[in-house]
């Protein structure tokens, strides 16, 4: 199911439109945005789209907290990486109005990584509608 969805998100014309000046693919996943990715560990709500990404990612690989639709990927098991994934949305881009509909929860999103030899240097998003 989450794959016949990655598929879904690759087919969006707004992906497809990458400057000219973008990296490699370097990895992509597919994951639900629930409750429990919108509050950090000491149960505080959280206020950007670039922190709920993260703590999606810290739930799923360090706590163990997977959602159905959730998918693995190679990159953010690396607490650095995670870390690292409020300069690496900066660096690239959230379609319009998906920040609003991530930061409210129960969204599925598609994220693809950016970079070049399996270092990630910036993410761009989009939410199923």
């Amino acid at each position: 199911m989450t794959r016949i969805l990655a598929a879904l998100f690759l087919a969006v014309p707004a992906l497809a439109a990458l400057p000219a000046s973008a990296q490699d693919v370097v990895a992509s996943y597919a994951a639900y945005i629930g409750d429990r990715d919108l509050f950090n560990s000491n149960g505080e709500r959280l206020t950007a789209p670039a922190q709920v990404l993260r703590q999606d990612r810290a739930n799923y690989h360090r706590f163990g907290i997977a959602q159905a639709g959730d998918e693995w990927d190679p990159l953010f098991g690396s607490a650095d990486n995670r870390a690292a994934m409020e300069s690496m949305v900066n660096a690239g881009s959230i379609e319009p109005g998906a920040a609003q509909i991530l930061m409210s929860g129960g969204a599925m999103v598609l994220v693809q990584i950016f970079g070049s030899g399996g270092v990630g240097t910036s993410v761009q998003v989009s939410v199923a509608r």
